[in-house]
């Protein structure tokens, strides 16, 4: 029980040196993170931890601007090849190693050079990367890349310790070594992962937690008790159903930011011996799918209205979004149609789903709703690490998993859709669409970065590799002697400045 899990931590916790009346911060998570290296991950909690213990290059502000971090400024060439960046002094690694440019290129070139590594699509413009001082480095791209910055404010610019990284290799993640404000202390999968406040920190006055503690917890009903019985400061993606009464409650406080990312299904199209299917070989089959959703009323029903439906990586709120395009409303004729048209009249799909109860419910009304066409779905409910490593390995035939999204438009699409994208675990490949999206990294003009991805959402809407649902909130709750705490957008925590009472 996650309640008699929190006391064996709590005891663990007082193995660890700390300081007299140390502040210790506990956060209840919806999943556990996967591996901890930037350079291998892809999760969003494991974004989350990150946040916390490794510092990248840039940041994103809560309004989504890029703003420093590990470098203090930078500037592009005129032709847009070449991009300078100077960084901060003073900073060292959680090994005590001195952070310098010569840190940078090794991670750079690790996050390009690892055969494990899924920063590989994220850095494919950089054709090197130099020290041109102590604390200046310069990137030379292939071609213009607008995103790249953007990129280096996630995992591909989380600059680790050389020497720590030299030593484990593939191994990092069992004890990472970053340049954040909190240094690993342990991890037990699906159990706990603990950091301490590193005194070397280069920021280190605005930080008022001493310990942190992040907690699996899958359940969004024990995970809202756990922190009304005190046993967690803070818990992230609460259940849109519990808001209200988190708003009601004195004794906790309510946060939200509409996200910048996607709610989706992602079909096995050419990995592996499980793609061969006809749900994954006919895209007759996949738009009848899509058509036999009723997005809004999902969307209501789950989300008591906190999210928005969705048919393209980006929310229609965005001006990336293409309104030539709009989120089809349920047609369950049209939908019978194709379906005979590709000649079924019933059509058995797997749908493997992350174990907890937010996206359970969602999957079992769409199951309802594409089951009254032709669609038989089996649901298969697994831990979230489990569901994107069957991904990776294409064993699966259609698979919910949603992506926290990014600053840059490049962020939600490419790695997923290109022939060679680093999370490609569909393994989609058109060549008329990686040229489009190859053209729109390139390019600096927003109006033609514009028209290449509405070219590319022209033929992805027509094929639906993925399947896009809808883009929900990012909704924490908190005890209120928990101050300084800033909502933001791309559902990160950041603890530079929080504080928690006695």
């Amino acid at each position: 029980m996650k309640i008699a899990k929190l006391l064996t931590t709590a005891v663990a916790g007082a193995l660890f040196a700390l300081p007299a009346f140390a502040v210790d911060l506990k956060i209840g998570l919806q999943d556990d993170a996967d591996v901890l290296d930037p350079a291998q991950s892809r999760t969003f909690v494991g974004r989350i931890v990150y946040t916390a213990m490794c510092d990248k290059l840039v940041d994103v502000s809560p309004d989504l601007k890029i703003v420093p971090q590990l470098a203090t400024e930078w500037s592009w060439s005129a032709d847009g090849k070449e991009l300078t960046m100077k960084l901060r002094q003073g900073v060292k690694f959680h090994d005590e190693t001195p952070f310098n440019a010569e840190a940078v290129v090794a991670t750079i070139e690790r996050n390009i050079t690892l055969p494990e590594s899924r920063r590989k699509s994220e850095l494919s413009s950089v054709a090197k990367v130099e020290a041109t001082s102590e604390y200046e480095v310069k990137f030379t791209l292939k071609a213009p890349d607008v995103t790249l910055l953007a990129q280096l404010s996630d995992r591909a610019g989380m600059i680790v310790s050389p020497k720590a990284a030299k030593e484990l290799g593939a191994k990092f993640g069992d004890h990472p070594v970053c340049a954040g404000p909190f240094k690993f202390v342990e991890r037990v999968q699906q159990d706990r992962i603990v950091l301490e406040k590193f005194q070397d920190y280069w920021n280190k006055d605005k930080i008022f937690i001493d310990k942190l503690t992040y907690l699996p917890i899958p359940d969004t009903t024990v995970r809202l008790a756990n922190l009304r019985s005190g046993d967690l400061d803070m818990i992230e993606r609460l259940a849109a159903t519990d808001a209200e009464a988190v708003k009601a409650d004195s004794s906790l406080v309510y946060a939200d930011a509409v996200g910048t990312g996607y709610m989706a299904l992602y079909t096995n199209i050419g990995n592996g011996a499980r793609a061969d299917n006809p749900f994954g070989k006919d895209k007759r089959l996949r738009q009848a799918f899509s058509l036999a959703i009723d997005r809004d009323a999902v969307n209501q029903i789950v989300y008591e209205g906190t999210a928005v439906s969705g048919n393209q990586p980006f929310p229609p709120s965005s001006p990336w979004f293409d309104k030539d395009i709009p989120v089809p409303a349920r047609d369950l004729d049209k939908a019978k149609a194709l379906i005979k048209e590709a000649g079924f009249d019933r059509v058995p799909i797997e749908l493997q789903i992350p174990n907890n109860p937010v996206a359970m419910q969602m999957m079992q009304i769409i199951q309802s709703m594409v089951g009254e066409t032709g669609f038989d779905v089996s649901l298969k409910s697994t831990e979230f690490a489990t569901l994107l490593s069957e991904q990776t390995a294409g064993n699966y035939q259609l698979s919910r998993s949603d992506w926290s999204g990014r600053v840059d438009p490049d962020g939600n699409i490419h790695q997923f859709i290109t022939c060679k994208g680093g999370i490609n675990d569909t393994k989609y490949c058109n060549a008329e669409v990686d040229k489009l999206l190859n053209e729109a990294r390139a390019s600096t003009d927003d109006a033609v970065r514009k028209q290449k991805y509405d070219a590319a959402a022209v033929i992805l809407n027509d094929d639906l590799p993925i399947i896009y649902l809808g883009h929900q909130s990012w909704i924490w709750a908190l005890h209120k002697n928990i101050t300084g705490f800033v909502p933001s957008p791309d559902g990160m925590i950041r603890l530079v400045g929080v504080k928690k009472a006695g």
